[in-house]
């Protein structure tokens, strides 16, 4: 015998055990029935029409039921206890019991109901007339006399309590054991329920009462009128029934018109759980294989078919998902519960209603999904590139407008212009198919290089563009687009080949107008412009643009200007950061134009470079600033001058001669005169300018590397060159307290001059933290608006003389008092002695 079948023994056993308790019980109260009335037997036709219409009674109320429906679980509510408890009222207990056992036993022997289910139904009614009658008998009531006391009501209610409590508690075990399901469970399964039919049972039982204070032959009446109240309020319960049926078909209905097919499978399985009072509702799709179980609380399973937990089920209910308008099923809608359940045809009906609305809707969803998808995908292939994935030139465009807009709270943004060289080579040797790999990886270096928040794009061809955003400084961009670039040039495998890609780059730095349309086109003239000269990475200048019609304009104007002497120079300081002293000053060419107002050289260096005037203006301005140098040392101040100098001065084999020429018509020293370089691949690649620097430098002038770090290939141009000065850009110095970078630069440019014994100046020191602070990263000179701005001659010669805290020669105080005592790691000492050697000392 297996478990299962042997399980089920023991169940049938125990539950026949139970059923014969009560029949014992009834039993016994049938034969105390017996005995008490054997002597009293109906004898009278009113007595027999009297026991007759018990038995009716007894026999209708156990027969006449009121069906309720709640899940899987189908309840009947009788009206025994009415039967029972108007009988007690009207006639002895013992006669009652007894028909109420007779009239049981007929309506289930009518009924063919199972033995044990009948002889269950005949012992608990007869064992509960006899509680009841007992209770009414114990609270003194007589049959005949009851209703001509006020104080009848009270024994009607014990004994009417008596009847239903003893019912549940003689039925309750009974159904525990027949479902194998705990005592108490069963109790408070549907206990609301139960509590209302008994309340609602009552006030009928008293309506009947009154009725038979009247005349007792009305009991006859009793039967016909509980079956057509029974029948009566049946009808308005289904049609009742059958309005709200509908009403909550059309809410349901309503409820599934949403566009996300998720959110309609969702309140699919809620709207069929409570409509149809399901354990579980199941919506199975065929395209593509997709299950949704849940009920009333929500869905419990949303995935594969295979996949779905399993659950006990004895009734299930299905339908396929079929529209009005076509045979072809999309799927199957499965109600499912845990007992045995039969629908009803409008049950049936309002499920294919149900169903095919459902079908509609999901087709709806699923078109719409589609469309959105659909949608989707249009907005990104209009917004990136199909062969790179990268964004497109559109999408660039937008993101950078947007973020143009927040330029004032996101930081310097800046534009990075990328264009490989020779590309059209690996094509034409290789095939379509290996460039495409190429710019594929090309895009993937770019993007792993990229810092987050930075916008990655492939303008089309072998152009891309990287938009560099939260920049704490432009000259940070510089750096970036080193990495980049460098990323990109590295060599890569194709085909069982290594290769390697060239690229120049344009940087641009966003303008305070203009846009993106600007800034992209700004730096293509910066990548055009590194194109041309051979190099890597170049930054737009506006002096560089060929398309800046200002520039045009400056470019007639210059005949005038040097022949009316229009062109000035300034002088800068250049201070000890630790003491304080001037140690040289830098000349810094103007352009005091009529109409335009002061113009620094960055506006018309490059037009003059262009008109055949730049050996005239290089002469002007080198001789004025040696007539300052000269003017200062007659007053005592040996203070070097420093001149910025054009990468085209280089190219002339003259340039040498005509320098120390000039040295010596104002008797200056050659070591008095520091000409200032700007990194560019000009300077760093041809011979010529090797043979001009190192004429220069074997006369004794020294050589200072202008905005190191920020131009082309930085650590080649120390290799060729042989400078004696490195300068750090001012947008670093202005990016220090807020960028790691900037003050990473500067440390690294430090310890590099320190490395090579060449002194290290600082631009654009505007406050006395950017001073400690690069004195502690061992920087030992710098020039801003902290010591002075730029001067005419004669100022700066009375700003020597005046100096600082009785000090001549001095425009800062120093940052430590004399005598203090200063501890300095090694680097520093070094820097120290460095400094010592290589920076005059002024007169006092």
């Amino acid at each position: 015998m297996t478990p299962a079948v042997r399980s089920d023994t023991e169940t049938d056993q125990q539950l026949q055990l139970l059923v014969g308790l009560v029949a014992v019980c009834a039993a016994i109260s049938g034969f105390a029935a017996l005995y008490l009335v054997s002597g009293s037997m109906a004898r009278t036709p009113d007595e027999l029409a009297k026991a007759a219409t018990l038995v009716f009674l007894a026999a209708v109320g156990v027969t006449v039921k009121w069906h309720v429906r709640v899940r899987s679980n189908a309840h009947a509510i009788a009206w025994s206890e009415i039967a029972i408890l108007v009988g007690l009222a009207v006639a002895p207990a013992p006669m009652v019991v007894l028909c109420t056992g007779l009239g049981v036993g007929l309506a289930m022997i009518i009924q063919r109901v199972a033995p044990i289910k009948a002889t269950f139904a005949v012992a608990k009614n007869t064992t509960v007339a006899a509680a009841a009658g007992v209770a009414l008998h114990t609270a003194g009531w007589v049959p005949d006399q009851a209703f001509s006391s006020t104080n009848f009501f009270w024994p009607l209610v014990l004994a009417y309590v008596v009847a239903v409590v003893l019912d549940e508690l003689l039925t309750l075990p009974v159904i525990a054991r027949a479902t194998r399901t705990p005592i108490r469970s069963r109790f408070r399964h549907n206990l609301g329920l139960r509590v209302s039919s008994a309340i609602v049972r009552f006030p009928l039982i008293l309506a009947t009462l009154l009725i038979l204070t009247a005349e007792q032959w009305l009991l006859v009446t009793i039967p016909p009128v509980i079956l057509c109240i029974h029948l009566a309020y049946a009808g308005q319960a289904r049609a009742r029934t059958e309005q709200q049926a509908w009403q909550r078909l059309a809410r349901a209905t309503d409820a599934l018109n949403v566009v996300d097919l998720d959110g309609v499978l969702s309140a699919a399985t809620v709207q069929a759980s409570d409509l149809f009072s399901t354990d579980r509702v199941e919506v199975e799709l065929n395209t593509p294989p997709r299950l949704v179980q849940g009920n009333s609380d929500g869905v419990r399973y949303d995935g594969p078919p295979e996949g779905a937990p399993a659950a006990r089920t004895r009734t299930v209910i299905a339908v396929p998902l079929v529209g009005p308008d076509t045979e072809t099923s999309i799927g199957t809608l499965r109600l499912c519960f845990t007992g045995q359940i039969k629908f009803s045809e409008r049950e049936h009906y309002t499920l294919h209603t149900f169903a095919s609305a459902l079908c509609t809707v999901i087709r709806n969803a699923s078109m719409y999904q589609k469309m959105i998808q659909v949608a989707e995908r249009h907005a990104r292939e209009a917004a990136q590139d199909a062969l790179t994935g990268l964004a497109n030139r559109r999408r660039l465009m937008e993101h950078g407008a947007e973020v143009l807009a927040r330029r004032p709270a996101g930081g310097i943004s800046a534009l990075l212009l990328i264009d490989l060289n020779h590309f059209k080579e690996i094509n034409d040797t290789l095939g379509h198919a290996a460039g495409d790999k190429v710019l594929i990886e090309v895009a993937r270096r770019l993007s792993v290089t990229a810092h987050a928040g930075d916008m990655v794009a492939r303008l089309g061809g072998d152009e891309f563009a990287v938009l560099l955003t939260g920049l704490p400084a432009p000259a940070i961009a510089t750096h970036r687009a080193d990495a980049l670039l460098a990323a990109i040039c590295a060599s890569m495998e194709l085909d069982g080949m290594r290769i390697n890609v060239e690229a120049s780059g344009g940087i641009a730095v966003a303008p305070g107008s203009g846009g993106i349309a600007e800034l992209l086109r700004r730096a293509d003239v910066a990548m055009y412009q590194a194109k041309r000269s051979g190099g890597r990475i170049s930054t737009y200048t506006r002096s560089r643009d060929t398309a800046d019609v200002g520039r045009l304009a400056l470019g007639g104007d210059l005949p005038r200007a040097v022949a009316h002497h229009e062109f000035s120079v300034s002088f800068q300081p250049i201070v000890d950061l630790g003491s304080g002293d001037v140690i040289a000053a830098e000349a810094l060419a103007r352009w005091q134009h009529p109409d335009r107002g002061r113009l620094d050289p960055r506006r018309f260096l490059e037009t003059i470079e262009r008109s055949g005037l730049l050996p005239a203006f290089a002469d002007a301005v080198l001789d004025k600033s040696l007539t300052a140098a000269a003017t200062w040392a007659e007053a005592g101040f040996a203070v070097p001058v420093a001149v910025n100098l054009s990468p085209r001065s280089l190219l002339d084999p003259r340039f040498p001669s005509a320098v120390l020429a000039r040295l010596r018509a104002h008797d200056i020293p050659p070591s008095q005169l520091i000409l200032e370089l700007t990194e560019t691949l000009t300077i760093s690649q041809l011979e010529v300018v090797d043979q001009v620097l190192g004429q220069l430098r074997d006369a004794g002038v020294r050589l200072a590397l202008d905005e190191f770090g920020t131009g082309y290939s930085s650590l080649s141009m120390l290799s060729r060159v042989p400078v004696h000065e490195l300068k750090i850009a001012r947008s670093f110095v202005a990016g220090m307290e807020t960028s790691a970078e900037a003050v990473a630069v500067i440390r690294s440019t430090v310890d590099l001059g320190r490395s090579l014994d060449l002194m290290v100046v600082a631009e654009g020191v505007e406050s006395e933290p950017q001073r400690q602070a690069l004195w502690a990263l061992g920087c030992t000179a710098g020039q801003g608006h902290l010591f002075a701005r730029p001067m005419a001659a004669h100022r700066l010669l009375t700003v020597l003389q005046c100096g600082s805290g009785g000090r001549p020669g001095s425009l800062a105080g120093p940052l430590h008092g004399t005598g203090s005592v200063i501890r300095l790691d090694q680097s520093r000492r070094a820097g120290q002695r460095h400094r010592a050697e290589k920076v005059p000392h002024l007169p006092a």
